[in-house]
């Protein structure tokens, strides 16, 4: 009995014995190390925005363009006109210099095309206005008609609606509600029929000292007279050379087409 307890309690120790170096048991085993979570990534850096542009440069307007002519454009069937610029003298600068005179004026109203000549008479050489211009019809910068021919031109009166000038402007004279001075003298050195007139041309349209012949492009006298020799638009009466204002005149002349 004693035999039989003493390996039971052998038994019971070695059953609870601790497990020695040599030894092995099934011991349970420590959980595995929890893995930590992956980095959490970093956000992308944010993009910078794009550089602001700078606006274009702003352009400059283009230049300012010149305005034509201020003359107005005469009607295309214009060969006549009473000079819308004026002279202080008769010294026109001899026939070449108030054929210039009308060319440049018609030229300035969209008719430099044309050959021009001053209706102007001179005694050296000999040369009556009449034969200096063509031979009609005559059409004012309206497009009025004057006359057919140059028989009908100088048979005929001065008239303010006919007798305009380049700019389609009528000429200061003596008719009713024309302003001031009266500037309707035209400087022609003829009679009525466009013949010379020898003592009145002003040396030939170089001298102030002397007289002239002048013709009323409105064909009017004091008092809007229409009697002869008021009516006549090529010779009516005579002007002094060195000053044109008296008696009603500016230096003006006629303009024709020429031959």
């Amino acid at each position: 009995m004693k035999a039989r307890n003493r390996v039971l309690g052998v038994l019971f120790l070695a059953f609870v014995a601790p497990v020695g170096c040599g030894g092995s048991s099934n011991t349970t085993g420590t959980a595995g190390t929890t893995g930590t979570a992956g980095t959490t990534g970093t956000a992308g850096s944010t993009g910078t925005a794009g550089a602001t542009g700078t606006a274009g440069a702003s352009g400059t307007g283009g230049a300012t363009g010149t305005g034509g002519s201020s003359a107005p454009a005469a009607n295309a069937m214009m060969n006549f006109f009473v000079s819308s610029d004026t002279s202080t003298t008769a010294n026109l600068g001899g026939l070449t210099g108030a054929d210039a005179r009308c060319q440049t004026l018609a030229a300035a109203v969209g008719h430099g095309g044309k050959t021009w000549r001053a209706y102007l008479s001179a005694a050296n050489p000999a040369t009556n206005a009449r034969d200096r211009i063509g031979n009609g019809p005559y059409y004012n910068s309206d497009g009025m008609m004057l006359a057919a021919d140059k028989d009908a031109l100088h048979a005929r009166s001065g008239d303010p609606a006919l007798f305009i000038d380049e700019q389609r402007n009528q000429i200061n004279g003596q008719w009713a509600g024309s302003p001031t001075p009266i500037q309707h003298d035209i400087l022609t050195g003829s009679n009525a029929a466009g013949m010379l007139l020898t003592a009145n041309t002003c040396g030939d349209w170089t001298a102030t000292t002397g007289s002239s012949q002048v013709g009323h492009a409105d064909g009017l006298g004091p008092s809007m007279n229409p009697a002869p020799p008021y009516n006549q638009w090529a010779g009516s009466h005579t002007g002094m050379c060195g000053n044109t204002s008296p008696g009603g005149g500016a230096g003006r002349i006629y303009c024709f087409v020429g031959n």
